[in-house]
Formats: structure tokens, sequence, C-alpha cells
């Protein structure tokens, strides 16, 4: 609502100034802006979009919105239903809004209400850890031809990667938006392009560079470099018209080449080491031969002003000496600006300098040279660059390869065995200037450590080197070869760039091996290194940064995971006789093979079948099921860490609670505790009065009264936490009762074996009225462990129930003082539930459900168990690990309705055991 009524305000600010100037008299041209763009940050990108389809804002108020880290698709960790629910109606809402309005007869009514909208997302990369690139994503939401999302790390000029605050103030990113929102604007009119196209084509030139967002060659009839197809790219060629060199802007003009000034190469590497005013020739049919027929060429020039690359069809000195049939087409506008390194600095004037880092990148297809014989690359002198400070060096490296001949692959299992031990790779001297490293799982789920250290650079008989050692070598090679460079492809994110790369860690922000995932999971990192020079090249996978990646990437699925393997320990106690531990429940479930593989397969299976039943496409079934089979496992280390924990301080407060009670026993007859008997005395007579009798006979209505109220009118997680209490008082006592029965039934068993020791002792010990006798005091023992293991299985279902509303409270917290209002009706309805399944689930533990027998057996809660972990296993799957609470809910609803039938008829549990303990 506040960005509805800014939005309106900032509109109407624009009309009340052109009505006070029309008032005054002042002249008054152009119309008033009819629409505001909205830049929103996180959830504020999610908050505009859900202003645009609010039926209180204007129609067309809203037109443009570009959203900085904003999480689309789902919440970064969906754990509150009111806000998985919210976000699912909000992006149903813009899935209609795209679609032609029709009636249920098919009827025309109106254009998509949508239709002018155009929305840009823009990820922050692998550093930004709370929102993934995956969530920024608006497959689905918004079409293609209304927005689409880019990563900083291949944004025009940015190039970096960001963390999740930091990419509002990083001056790169600033600068760009700045100079992309001012380009929106029509100069004619003052106000944003009404045109949709125009408007996203404006986006999408200044903010994507020319490297598209995937790669491959080898498949695509366009280089993947090359991002425009130039306009006089003619498909008559007969009929063409003579092009000049003229593609470039008029203010870089430079003197006509003299023929003897020119070069001719011989060779398929051609390497420039000054701006010597030269034009090179290479002959496209003799070099291109035996394969290698693409080209790649590396410079720190500039295009235009420092360089230019022309094809000829044939050779001339100037396009003005060829037939008029025949055209000079210049491909300079197709070279690519990388992010370079930091240039080398010279130490004195005229001395020698490293290389320098390579900042532009063409690539040309044998399809593009298709037609010409002749490929020149003609370098300004330096006097055409006069008043600007020259490049401490420059380089450029061009040369015609085959790309087979650097096609790397790299293997799952060569990958994990990398974890262990470095893959190394030799590259000899007048190796490919292109490698194609194809890495056959995503280094979004397992980052490598790639080094490169120089081994050669062709002054291996000059004895410098057996003279500087391998640092001298290193020196050496740096003054001879360009820093390598590393561009990085990824079916979520895009395009990821790692200049000067010696030694870094490979990562990029992919989420594969989801259910989701629909392409290719493979990373291909296409290295750029300089063919005069020998390298040796580590390749090992970053066991931290692989794990930090998985727990960043699939946590959520793990929250899901970690209640279904809860209720599965609770389906095992529910059907087990005596109860079992929950501990000995969820260690039972991993047994291998059954039932560990049954639980882990059949939610794998649902999954598929679903997926088939709404013809989506199926993810990679080998990582899904591995990547789902380690985040199974974590979550029963997680739940199995939280249970003991958890018993660890029961049977601490436990052991401590019966020695007290023992040592008070002993100590009664001393005159010292005369005054704690008669203030026990006096306590008596207030558990005596009426109102206290009632609330002692009904014990149950104390908590569940105040749950539900804090529940439904303050905050859903201070209702889940008097559940937790009444949870570890009943988990407290009933394991107090059970040691204080065994230390009793110890003592027996003692006194009979030694009848002339420990009188004073027996004594003590002898049981008071209402305690179970010794004939039935291992049943007693038997059902008060019964119910701590009951009762302790519950507590931890809803600790990670009250756990997933923590957020939720931390930030009701710090709004204390502002304008409160009541919870969602969706989040207390689901913790009534929660308390209904804590308060009443051991009444109906054992009891039939009223449902058809199924395969002539009776449906019993230990199946309702089992159904709500295979529902939340695919939850977790789903990325929506809020879900889990339906089945929580709905538990409570079926426990709480059994308890009713057996109040209303009457009806015994079946095989219910009679309890010895006093209520």
């Amino acid at each position: 609502s506040l960005t509805i009524s800014l939005s309106l305000q900032i509109l109407d600010q624009y009309k009340e100034s052109h009505d006070a100037r029309e008032s005054d008299g002042a002249a008054t041209t152009g119309s008033l802006p009819r629409s505001v763009i909205l830049i929103g940050h996180s959830m504020g990108g999610f908050v505009a979009r859900a202003a645009t389809i609010h039926p209180c804002l204007r129609r067309s108020a809203v037109e443009t919105i570009l959203t900085l880290s904003s999480p689309h698709q789902s919440p970064p960790l969906a754990l509150q239903p009111s806000l998985g629910d919210y976000y699912k109606s909000i992006n149903q809402e813009w899935r209609k809004g795209y679609e032609v309005q029709t009636t249920r007869t098919g009827r025309y009514v109106s254009g998509p209400k949508l239709s002018n909208v155009v929305v840009v997302s823009v990820s922050g990369g692998f550093n930004d850890y709370q929102v993934r690139s995956k969530l920024e994503s608006l497959d689905g939401i918004v079409p293609p031809t209304h927005g689409f999302m880019i990563s900083s790390t291949s944004m025009k000029n940015v190039w970096l990667s960001m963390e999740h605050q930091t990419i509002l103030w990083c001056n790169q990113l600033v600068v760009q938006v700045s100079h992309t929102l001012l380009s929106l604007v029509d100069s004619r009119t003052g106000q944003p392009f009404p045109d949709t196209q125009k408007r996203l084509a404006i986006f999408t030139k200044m903010l994507h560079s020319g490297i598209p967002q995937s790669f491959n060659w080898k498949m695509q009839p366009q280089s993947p470099w090359s991002a425009q197809v130039l306009a006089k790219d003619i498909k008559d060629t007969a009929v063409s018209q003579v092009h000049t060199l003229s593609d470039c802007p008029s203010s870089f003009h430079w003197n006509d080449d003299i023929l003897e000034r020119d070069l001719y190469i011989q060779t398929t590497t051609v390497t420039i080491l000054a701006m010597d005013g030269r034009r090179r020739w290479l002959d496209i049919q003799k070099l291109g031969s035996n394969g290698k027929s693409h080209f790649i060429f590396v410079t720190n020039l500039a295009p235009c002003s420092g360089v230019r690359i022309h094809l000829w069809p044939q050779k001339g000195k100037s396009s003005s000496d060829l037939p008029a049939g025949k055209r000079v087409l210049e491909v300079t506008s197709k070279m690519v600006q990388i992010p370079a390194g930091p240039a080398p600095r010279q130490v004195e004037p005229g001395s020698q300098t490293e290389q320098a880092p390579p900042s532009a990148v063409l690539h040309l297809g044998p399809e593009e040279m298709h037609g010409f014989r002749f490929l020149t690359i003609s370098v300004a002198p330096r006097p055409t660059i006069s008043g600007r400070p020259p490049p401490a060096t420059s380089m450029a490296v061009g040369q015609f390869f085959n790309p087979d001949e650097g096609e790397i692959d790299f293997t799952p299992v060569s990958m994990l065995l990398s974890i262990h031990s470095y893959k190394d790779i030799f590259l000899k001297e007048d190796h490919p200037l292109a490698f194609n490293l194809s890495f056959a799982i995503s280094l979004g789920l397992l980052p490598v450590t790639f080094s490169l250290k120089t081994a050669g650079c062709g002054i291996k008989d000059s004895g410098l080197l057996d003279e500087a050692g391998d640092n001298g070598n290193t020196k050496l090679c740096k003054l001879r070869c360009f820093p390598p460079v590393a561009l990085a492809w990824d079916p979520t994110s895009g395009l990821h760039v790692f200049p000067n790369l010696y030694s870094e860690t490979l990562v990029v922000d992919s989420s594969p091996a989801l259910r989701t995932s629909t392409g290719a999971e493979k990373t291909t990192v296409f290295l750029l290194l300089d063919p005069h020079c020998a390298y040796k090249a580590s390749i090992a996978v970053s066991v931290t940064s692989a794990a930090s990646r998985f727990w960043l990437l699939y946590f959520s699925q793990i929250a899901g995971f970690c209640v279904a393997v809860v209720f599965f320990a609770l389906m095992r106690q529910a059907h087990a006789r005596p109860i079992p531990s929950i501990l000995k429940a969820v260690e039972s479930n991993l047994r291998m093979p059954f039932p560990f593989l049954p639980f882990v397969a059949v939610p794998i299976l649902l999954s598929l079948f679903f997926s088939f039943l709404v013809s989506q496409p199926f993810p990679p079934f080998s990582s899904f099921t591995i990547v789902l089979i380690i985040c199974y496992l974590l979550a029963n280390g997680i739940v199995i860490l939280l249970i003991l924990v958890s018993q660890l301080v029961f049977y601490v407060a436990a052991y401590l609670h019966v020695f007290i009670k023992t040592r008070w026993q002993l100590w009664e007859g001393n005159f010292g505790f005369l005054f704690l008997h008669w203030f026990m005395n006096l306590s008596s007579r207030f558990f005596s009065l009426k109102v206290v009798r009632i609330l002692r006979a009904n014990p149950l209505f104390v908590p569940i009264s105040a749950a539900i109220a804090l529940s439904m009118f303050v905050h859903p997680a201070l209702g889940l936490f008097i559940l937790l209490l009444s949870h570890a008082l009943c988990c407290h006592s009933s394991l107090c009762n059970s040691l204080t029965a065994s230390l009793r039934s110890h003592a027996r068993k003692k006194e009979s074996d030694y009848k002339t020791e420990g009188n004073y002792l027996s004594q003590q010990l002898k049981p008071k009225p209402g305690s179970p006798s010794k004939e039935n005091s291992s049943s007693y023992i038997q059902t008060q462990e019964d119910i701590f293991h009951l009762r302790h299985g519950l507590l931890v279902l809803h600790i990670l129930a009250t756990l997933m509303f923590v957020p939720s409270l931390v930030s009701w917290l710090q709004r204390i003082g502002m304008h409160q209002s009541f919870p969602r009706f969706l989040d207390s309805f689901l913790c009534i539930c929660l308390i209904l399944h804590g308060i009443f689930s051991s009444e109906s533990l054992n009891s039939e459900v009223p449902l058809p027998r199924i395969m002539g057996k009776e449906v019993r809660l230990n199946l309702i168990y089992l159904i709500a972990g295979i529902y939340s296993y695919l939850s977790g799957m789903e990325l929506a690990p809020y879900k889990v609470l339906y089945a929580m809910g709905a538990i409570g609803i079926i426990s709480f309705a059994l308890s009713i039938l057996q109040a209303w008829t009457g009806a015994t549990r079946f095989g219910r055991r009679r309890h010895w303990h006093r209520h």
C-alpha cells in the first residue's frame, strides 16, 4: 500500500505543479507523465510487482520495473505459510496479466492487462548469499517479450559479483543502471518511451554485453561472440553495394595504408606488440585449412581507435580497387569488451613491462568468413591517439584454430577424484589460443580451484632460465605472455568472467539438481591462453567451497526433509510396541537397504510421475537423485543432533530432580526443615481452593487456552512456545517417574538380596499410597518410558515447526511500538492445529481412523504419519518447506477428531494398556 500511495503521489505532484503554473499564467508544454519507473531491492522488487497488479493502482501508472537481487520465484527460505501463499497468488496474477482476457465461452474481452509492463531482474551472482539467481529468474512469470534476468557478472561495464547489500552502492552498477534509466526517456517528450519493445531493446542494449548468456559455437549458426549482426551483412551478395572502411565513427580517421607497409602473415598465429600503423593480411583459405576454420583475436587496443578488422573478397590497396560486385566487410564492431585486470606500470620510460591483459575479444566462425578470401588487422600508429596517454604496452594475438583441439572434458569421476589429488594438465607451446573446458558437474555445485603456472615461453635456449630459476622463469615469461582470461557460462546465471587467472576458485551461481532444473547442468569455461607460452594447469574441487555452496543451494530442501524424517520416526513409534525412543526410530529408518531405500525412492518416483502428468521436463536423474540422498542424510544428521541435545537436557534435569527428591526424603525428619514443612502445609491450603482444584482436574485447559490466544491475537510462535513448554514438562515428569520407580525397584531387589543391610534406606523408600506395587512396577516403568518417548518425538517435531516461525517473530519484535495487526489467519489456524496435535495425539495414537480399509487392514495413525512424511519430502523438493505445516495441521485435526469420537462413543483405544500413573 505504501508503494501504491507513493507512486500515485509522485504522479499527482506533477499534476499539481502543472496546474499551479497554468494558474500563474506560465506557459506549459508537453503532456504530464503517466507512469512511474519503480526500482526495488530484495523484497522491495517483489513488492513493486505486487503493487503493480493492486486494484487500487491506476492503470498504466507503473510500466517499467527494475529489481536488484529480488526473489521472484519464491522467498529465499520459504518457512511461513502466509508468505508462501502470498507469493503464489501474486505470481499467478502476473501470469494471467500477460494472457488475453476472454469469457468462459472463449469470446475476446480485452488484451493482456500487463501488456505495457516491462520487468528486468538484476542478480548479484555467486557472492549474494541471501538470494540465489534461480529465485531471481522471471521464467514462467514474465514472458521473454516483456522482461529478462541478467547477472551483474555479465552486465556491461560491471562484470562483478556482489553481495546482497553491495548491489545498492556498487559504483559500476549504479552508473550503468543510471545511464540505462536516462536512456529510457524520450528526449522529444521528456517521458519514458511508451512502446514496450523499445524500452526492452534499450535495457538489452545498455545492460547486455556482446557475449551471450550461453555458449555453444558448434550448434549456433552465428558466432556466440556476435551479439548483433551488422546491417551491412546483406543476404544477396551479388547485389550488395560496395562498402568502404567507414563502419567506425568518422572521428577515428586514419591515413590510407601504403601497400609497402603491409605485412603478409604466413603462420596461423599473428602477434602484435606495438602500435606500428601497419596492416596484417591473413589468407583465410590457406591459414584456415586443416579444420582450423575458426578465428579468434584478443587485444588490449581499443576497437576503431586502436585496431580495425576487415574481411576482403580479394587483395587490394583499398575498397575502391575492388570491382563493383565485391565488398569489404568491417567486423570491428563485433569485437566484445571484456573486463581486464590491472594494467602493468612502466618502472621508467622506455623500460620493458609485463604484457597487458586483453580487454577485447573477437571470434569469427566459418559462416561469417564464408565468401571472403582475406582477413586484415589494421593497427593505428601512435600519432593517431595524440592527446591521450598511450598504453604502457600494446598487445594483440590472433589465431586460426580448430575448436576440437581445445576441447577438454572433465567427467564426474575425474572431478570427484580431484578432491584427493590434483589433476594436472600440461599445455605445450603453440597450443590453441582458446580452450573449451567442459565440466560435467556444475561449478555452482562443485567449485574448482584452477591454477596456471608458466612452464615456458620460447626462451629455453637463451640460458637465462638456468640463472634465474623458476621465479625468474615466471618473471621473464610475464614479459612475453598476456595474462590468461576465463569466461564461464552457466545455464542459470549466465556469464562469469575471471581476468588475470593464475590461481582462483571458479564458481558460478547455479542451482543444478532441482526438480525445476530442465537444462544441462554442465558448466562451460572458455580459457584464453597465450599460444607462445607453455603452461601447467592444476584443477581440484574445493571441498570447503563445495560444502558452503551445497548448504546455500539446498537448505530449503534439507529443512523440508528434516520434518519428513521426524514424521517417518513418529510412524515407527505409532506402529511399534513398546514405543521406541525417537532416536532409535530415526536410526531404524536408516537401515540399508530397507527401510532407507523406500523412504528415498518413493518420493523421487512420485515427483517424476507428477512431472510426467503435467508434461514438465525431467531433471537430470543421476545428479537429481544423488543430491536428494545427500540432503536426506544431512536432514537425518540434523534431527539426530537435535534429539541428542534435547535428550541430554532432559536426562540431566531428571537425574538432578530425582537426586534432590531422594535427599529430601532422607532429610525430612531433621528439625531444620520444620519451617519448610510449615510452608508446604500453607501451600496445600491454596491448592485446596475450588478454582485451583478445577484447574488441577483439567491440567490442559490453561496451556491450551494460553497457546490458542497467543497464536490468534499476538504471534503464532508464542503459542508454539507454550506447546513446547507443555511437552517439556510432560517429558520431564514421565522421565522422573520412570527413574524414581526404577530406583525403588532396584532398592527392593537389593533389600531382598541383602536383608540385613540397608534397613534405613528401605524404610525411606517405602512405597506410598497410590504408587505401583512390586508386581506391576515394571509395567509402570514401561508406561512412563512410552509417554516420554511419545512426547519427546512430538517435541522434536514441534521444535522444527517453531523454528519456522522464528524469523517472523524476530520481525514482529522489531515492529513493536509501530502499527500492529493480527497475525495472518492461515498462520494462526495452522498453529492451532499444531497445538491440538500436541495435546490430543497421545489419545489417538493407537486409534483406528474411521476410513475405509486398505487391503483389509485398518487405517491407523502410523499410515497418516507416513503420508505426511512423503508430502513433506515432496514439499522440500519443491523448495517450499512451509507446506510441511499443512501436513502437521492435518494430523492435528485428525487427532482432535479422533479424541472427540472416543469421548462421544466412550470407546476405549485399541490395545490400550492400563496406566498405573496418577492423574
